[in-house]
């Protein structure tokens, strides 16, 4: 069977050239006469493996010497507590609600200590980015904390938040890799891998040194100290060792094709060929404000639900999967993450067109 366009917002399309690598490596890895799945997370062929992963990680994304990269199980949703946890010595946290997952992060928070929304674009069913240059930050707050690309809703931070002053923590999930980032900018970034890095069951977080302290709430669980997994090299536990090794498959291939500036312009010119179709469209139309858009995750809609579930089925059959919205906003959504060629992309604009077409 012939490969379709996986449009799914995560677990995401991975790309071709790694799946093929990790396929004739499966029974044998690089002649140690097994594979990675089977491999003690202790041996040699696997610490080459991770420290490679870490290495080639900082240098794709410049992070500074300062700052400790933590392989960590468990997903985003682990990271919703681990970070009160670990950062709020004050026992308070600001949090800017744009979606789902930064309405599920400030939940968690509000368990650890007094979390504030300080701001919100809920009004809107979060179509937008809310103005956060003067934010009524909290005096004593520990962190501010943000979900940079909203993978449901389609909308992204393009001008951090001003935090006067305090750390700034970003889930950074599904924009992961898609374009350079300043890791200085912010006191802790992490993100699920699942979208645009690598196969689910992890997250990396990046963390500056100063942040990484004993200093935890009473009741931290040991494999949520960030301290324990900063000294132990993310080895203190086994780890997901056939995840980071698929991780590291894509950082090599990311500095094979370019890096993180090559990775931007294919994104804005993929994110582009769909944008421009939907705003020059009668019958698609995207949910998000135009200043504000995602270059990873698209959601459309038509206006009438039988169509939207039509679309959806004869899209499917056709070879482009995946492209139901998410429960919570209904319609659509093409998630075209660093993996997507624009082929892919061509390739459901001229379906969507023959589609308006027809109906």
């Amino acid at each position: 069977m012939s490969r379709v366009y996986n449009f799914s917002a995560g677990p995401a399309v991975m790309p071709e050239e790694v799946l093929r690598e990790a396929a004739d490596e499966m029974l044998d890895y690089q002649g140690t006469g097994m594979s990675v799945m089977e491999m003690s997370h202790r041996s040699k062929a696997f610490e080459k493996i991770i420290n490679e992963a870490e290495q080639d990680l900082r240098d794709l994304m410049q992070i500074p010497d300062n700052y400790k990269v933590l392989f960590m199980q468990g997903g985003a949703h682990l990271q919703f507590a681990a970070i009160p946890m670990n950062l709020m010595k004050n026992k308070v946290a600001d949090y800017i609600i744009t979606g789902q997952w930064a309405k599920k992060a400030f939940k968690e928070a509000q368990i650890y200590g007094k979390a504030n929304a300080i701001a919100s674009s809920e009004d809107e069913t979060f179509s937008y980015i809310p103005d956060c240059s003067d934010l009524p930050v909290s005096p004593d707050a520990d962190y501010v904390y943000i979900c940079e690309n909203n993978t449901i809703y389609g909308t992204k931070f393009h001008t951090l938040p001003n935090t006067k002053g305090k750390t700034l923590v970003s889930d950074i999930s599904s924009c992961f890799l898609s374009e350079p980032v300043d890791v200085s900018k912010y006191g802790l970034v992490y993100g699920g891998v699942q979208k645009n890095v690598g196969p689910a069951g992890m997250a990396i977080v990046i963390i500056r040194e100063d942040l990484i302290t004993e200093d935890v709430l009473p009741y931290t669980p040991t494999y949520m100290k960030y301290k324990i997994h900063a000294d132990a090299n993310s080895l203190y536990n086994t780890p997901n060792c056939y995840c980071i090794y698929m991780c590291g498959k894509v950082f090599k291939w990311l500095k094979k094709q370019g890096g993180l500036e090559v990775m931007k312009a294919r994104n804005e010119e993929k994110a582009k060929v769909l944008y421009d179709f939907l705003d020059s469209s009668k019958l698609f139309k995207g949910t998000v404000r135009k200043e504000d858009r995602s270059i990873m995750n698209v959601p459309f809609v038509t206006g009438d639900k039988d169509l939207d579930a039509k679309f959806i089925k004869e899209a499917t059959e056709a070879g482009f999967v995946n492209l139901k919205g998410h429960r919570t906003v209904g319609g659509m959504r093409a998630s075209i993450y660093n993996a997507m060629p624009i082929e892919g992309v061509r390739a459901l604009v001229e379906f969507m067109k023959k589609f308006e077409e027809e109906n």
